[in-house]
C-alpha cells in the first residue's frame, strides 16, 4: 500500500491522552518508570525515536512476569506509546503500519486510553480504505478472485480420507425453508441437529468474500490472531499475530497437503471482545502467557452477514459473532462447546463433523455425537481440555479406546450456503476435505452461540449467541 501524507489539519485526535497524559506519567513514575516519562515527554514533542523507545520499554514491562502480575500502569503505559507511535505513522501516510500498532495498543494495552485508539483505528481504517481506492484506479486490471476449479470425487475416493465408518450411520437431517416455530420445536427443544438450507442467499458475503482485493481493501491491515499447526492439541502448535492481508496471502500460497496449517479460529472478527490467549507469537516473540487481549471488530466485515432468525429463540445475552478462516485440509478434533451453535457455511461447500468454528471453501465433513455418550468418547482429563476428545477420529487407536467401535452418531457434507445447527454439549469434529480441490481454496466459517436453557444462540463462521427463556417448559407453553 503506498502511502500518502495525510494533512497537517488531519491528525489523529487523541482527546484522552491529551487530557490524561500528566496524570498517567505521574503514575509511572511512582512505578520506577522514569526513563519511560523520560522518553514519552519528548515522544509528545514530536521525536518518533523516543516514542518508540517507550514503546519498547512498556513491551518489555508487559514481559517482565506472569501477565496476571502485570501492573495495569504498564498496560496502559503500552497503549501511551502505541498512540505516539501511531500519529508519527499517520502524519507520514503510513496507515497500514499505523493501524498495525493501533491494534496492538489495543490487544495488549489498558483500559484508560481504549476509547482514543478504538477512534484512532476508525479513523486510519478510512484513509487505508481510501488509499487502496487509490491503488486501485492506477492498476484496475488487478482482481484477485477466489475463483475455483472443482473437481467432485467420487464417494469412494472420498471414504478414503475421512474417517472410518464416515457416512454409514444416520446422515443430519436438512430442512429447506424451516419456520421460527419449527425450528424450536422439532430441534432447539429436542436439542436435535439439523441442516438449514436456503437460509443465506441474501448474504453480501457470499458474493463480496470471493474477491481477496475486498478482503485486503476493508481489513487487511487488522491484525489479527492466527493459529499454526495440525490442530490445538499437538504439540507443535502455536498462536501468532499478523495483519489478516498477511493471512490471506499464507492461506493461498499454503499446500492443501501442508502438516501445519494457518487458520483464524473462533474469533470475534465481527464484534468487540476480550479474548483469552495462552501463548501467542509476535514478530517471533511471546506476546503475552495466558493473556486476555481486546479486540476491536471489522464493522465493513459484519454487514456482510445477516444474523438468521434462528438466532432470536430466547432472552439471554448475546454472545459475540466469531469466526473461522482457513485452508482445505484443516481438521477440527472432536470436542464440544456449551453453547448452542449455528454453523454457517459462507462460500462454496463445506463437510462438517459437529464442529461450528470452522468454515472452508471446500466440502466439509462434519461428524457428531450426542451428549450422553461423552463418558464413552474419552475426554481429557485436564479441566482446560475437558470438552476434547483423546481419540484421534482420523486414526483410532481401538486398543486403547475400545468403546469407540460400536458408538453411533449423526454425519453430513455441509454444502455452500448451508447452516448446520449444533445443540450444547454435541460432540463434534470437522474437517476439510482435500479431495474437494480448487485453484485458490480459504474457507469462511460463521457460527452464533449463546448462552442459558434456551437462548439467542449461534454464530456464523463466526458465532453469535442466542436468547434464552428462564425455564425450557415456559417456552414450550408459549409455542402451544
Amino acid at each position: 500500500m503506498a502511502t500518502v501524507p495525510a494533512a497537517p489539519s488531519d491528525a489523529l485526535a487523541t482527546p484522552l491522552l491529551d487530557a490524561e497524559a500528566h496524570s498517567l506519567l505521574q503514575r509511572i513514575s511512582e512505578q520506577g518508570g522514569y526513563a519511560y516519562v523520560g522518553m514519552s515527554a519528548l515522544a509528545a514533542e514530536g521525536d518518533s525515536r523516543a516514542a518508540e523507545a517507550a514503546r519498547e520499554m512498556a513491551w518489555e514491562q508487559l514481559h517482565s512476569g506472569p501477565w496476571h502480575s502485570v501492573l495495569p500502569v504498564w498496560r496502559d503505559a503500552y497503549s501511551m506509546a502505541c498512540l505516539h507511535v501511531a500519529k508519527f505513522h499517520y502524519s507520514n501516510g503510513d496507515f497500514k503500519e499505523t493501524l498495525r500498532v493501533l491494534d496492538m495498543g489495543l490487544m495488549m494495552g489498558g483500559l484508560a486510553l481504549r476509547k482514543d485508539l478504538e477512534s484512532a483505528i476508525e479513523t486510519a481504517s478510512q484513509r487505508a480504505r481510501d488509499s487502496w481506492g487509490s491503488e486501485e484506479a492506477v492498476d484496475g486490471s488487478r482482481k484477485a478472485k477466489c475463483d475455483v476449479v472443482r473437481h467432485e470425487p467420487k464417494i469412494a475416493e472420498v471414504l478414503q480420507v475421512l474417517p472410518k465408518k464416515s457416512l454409514s450411520c444416520k446422515i443430519v437431517g436438512k430442512r429447506s425453508d424451516l419456520s421460527f416455530e419449527g425450528f424450536l420445536r422439532d430441534y432447539f427443544l429436542t436439542s436435535s441437529p439439523v441442516i438449514l438450507s436456503d437460509c443465506m442467499a441474501h448474504w453480501p458475503a457470499r458474493t463480496k468474500w470471493n474477491d481477496m482485493d475486498y478482503l485486503k481493501k476493508v481489513a487487511g491491515c487488522r491484525t489479527i490472531p492466527v493459529e499454526v499447526g495440525k490442530n490445538y492439541l499437538c504439540t507443535e502448535w502455536k498462536q501468532e499475530l499478523i495483519t489478516f492481508s498477511e493471512f490471506l496471502e499464507r492461506i493461498q500460497s499454503n499446500d492443501s497437503n501442508s502438516t501445519v496449517p494457518t487458520y483464524l479460529a473462533q474469533h470475534p472478527l465481527f464484534d468487540q471482545a476480550c479474548i483469552s490467549s495462552n501463548a501467542m507469537l509476535y514478530g517471533g516473540s511471546l506476546v503475552a502467557p495466558r493473556a486476555l487481549y481486546y479486540v476491536l471488530p471489522i464493522e465493513e466485515l459484519r454487514r456482510d452477514i445477516i444474523t438468521p432468525d434462528y438466532c432470536f429463540a430466547g432472552d439471554g445475552e448475546l454472545r459475540p459473532l466469531n469466526a473461522w478462516f482457513g485452508p482445505a485440509g484443516t481438521v477440527t478434533p472432536l470436542h464440544h462447546d456449551p453453547h448452542h451453535n449455528i454453523l454457517a457455511q459462507v462460500n462454496r461447500s463445506s463437510v462438517l463433523i459437529l464442529l461450528v468454528y470452522n468454515s472452508v471453501v471446500g466440502k466439509k465433513y462434519i461428524r457428531l455425537y450426542p451428549a450422553a455418550l461423552s463418558e464413552e468418547l474419552y475426554p481429557h482429563t485436564e479441566s482446560m481440555l475437558s470438552n476434547s476428545s483423546q481419540v484421534d477420529l482420523d486414526n483410532i487407536d481401538e486398543k486403547e479406546y475400545p468403546k469407540m467401535e460400536d458408538l453411533e452418531f449423526l454425519d453430513c457434507i455441509l454444502e455452500e450456503g448451508e447452516m448446520l445447527y449444533i445443540p450444547p454439549r454435541w460432540w463434534h469434529y470437522l474437517l476439510v476435505d482435500c479431495l474437494w480441490k480448487f485453484t485458490s481454496i480459504l474457507i469462511y466459517n460463521i457460527s452464533f452461540l449463546y448462552t442459558g436453557q434456551i437462548h439467542r444462540f449461534f454464530g456464523p463462521f463466526f458465532d453469535v449467541d442466542g436468547l434464552c427463556f428462564s425455564k425450557k417448559d415456559d417456552f414450550k407453553t408459549m409455542l402451544s
